[in-house]
């Protein structure tokens, strides 16, 4: 099996998988006093330094939880329900259009039923990315507190928004007490800048860098509103619930070997991606590569065949023992095209044939050209059978 799938799951590293079995053997429950519960205590403790280091922040601002959903949730929630105050409440929410169906989806539900919030969702250009004179003009278009929500590496382009200058617009337009929050759940392979970026909130996923699944984190500036999910003494009472030690442990773990090995990993797989589209362009001149007039993630590449809808197309590369996925891994089994694809203008008969190739340090060139003959073959016979007058 060939697997280019890394931004739905990328596979267990083999430091994570190490520190998870360590943990296995740590039987304390990290909420103890005693000795073993002081080991498993110190396990946590030693992730959160790793993620924290990551993702360019201080340790006790990382909370664990169980993965990218449930951070961005804690993260719109906890905002929303920890500005109570008349004068503190936020009244204002902006996502951006090509957000998470997880942030998309809570946002929604807060419009619905949160008093007095305005729901707006902003658009991006038809390259995948907010255009900073609009996002300023809706920012001047209304009075309240705001609380935005920005995707960094969007899960299915790989195109990275330009946060620092979102953040610096939202600074300058947003008013007293604007908060950011930024989902860097799929930027394995671009750099994570909390502090820098002045974020309140962001959200990572241990399985998107080789940690484990099941874990994850948001990261919450000193002093912003938070209100817990459900209550409890874990996660300094911001996530209760016995902590997932072994998941956690791993988590750190992952984190730790990818900031190590970035350079040479994110050009390695740089390399890669470019092999793959020049391969592809040769093959099919009509191939569209989503996304490519902005910068992107190294290892990611979002195309379409034109004619070649995704559905059949997985099934004929699953088939050859390919794996490749269609959008979101959370709702590529869904008949509608993508909303990313949908937010940046593309044509929907086009939008239905998109497919997803993400990879990973395992891969060579080899690899590359076993996909690029699975799509030759395919071509092949969607021709022989127009020309029989099949479908």
């Amino acid at each position: 099996m060939i697997y280019f799938d890394h931004n739905a799951t990328a596979p267990l590293r083999h430091e994570a998988k190490a520190a998870m079995l360590w943990a296995l053997e740590v039987c304390g429950n990290p909420s103890s006093v005693h000795a073993a519960g002081r080991a498993a205590h110190k396990l946590i403790e030693d992730a959160r330094e790793q993620v924290a280091a990551f993702a360019g922040a201080k340790p006790a601002s990382v909370i664990f939880t169980s993965g990218g959903t449930e951070a961005n949730a804690l993260a719109l929630r906890g905002a929303v329900a920890g500005a109570l105050d008349a004068e503190d409440r936020i009244t204002r929410l902006f996502v951006a259009a090509t957000a998470h169906d997880s942030a998309l989806s809570v946002a929604r539900s807060l419009a619905e039923t949160a008093p007095g919030l305005m729901l707006t969702v902003v658009p991006v250009t038809e390259h995948g990315r907010i255009d900073p004179k609009v996002f300023r003009s809706l920012l001047m278009n209304g009075k309240g507190r705001v609380l935005v929500s920005l995707i960094f590496v969007n899960n299915e382009t790989g195109v990275i928004e330009d946060v620092a200058a979102l953040a610096e617009v939202l600074r300058k337009e947003g008013g007293e007490g604007a908060l950011l929050h930024v989902d860097a759940v799929s930027s394995g392979y671009s750099p994570v800048r909390f502090s820098a970026w002045g974020a309140d909130y962001l959200s990572l996923a241990s399985h998107k860098i080789g940690g484990p699944q099941g874990a994850g984190a948001l990261i919450a500036r000193e002093g912003v509103p938070l209100a817990p999910l459900f209550n409890g003494s874990q996660e300094m009472r911001r996530r209760a619930g016995t902590q997932n030690l072994v998941g956690i442990a791993g988590f750190g773990a992952a984190a730790r070997a990818l900031q190590a090995n970035f350079d040479a990993e994110s050009e390695h797989v740089g390399v890669l991606r470019t092999y793959f589209e020049e391969s592809l362009r040769n093959l099919e001149p009509n191939a569209v590569v989503f996304g490519t007039h902005e910068v992107r993630q190294k290892n990611l590449s979002c195309f379409a065949i034109p004619q070649l809808q995704a559905e059949n197309t997985l099934m004929a590369l699953d088939l050859d023992g390919i794996c490749v996925s269609s959008g979101a891994a959370c709702s590529s089994g869904k008949v509608s095209p993508s909303h990313v694809l949908e937010a940046m203008n593309v044509d929907e008969s086009l939008a239905r044939c998109a497919l997803r190739a993400s990879f990973g340090p395992e891969h060579g060139v080899t690899e590359i050209d076993a996909l690029i003959h699975s799509l030759r073959r395919l071509m092949g016979r969607k021709l022989t059978l127009a020309a029989a007058g099949g479908a």
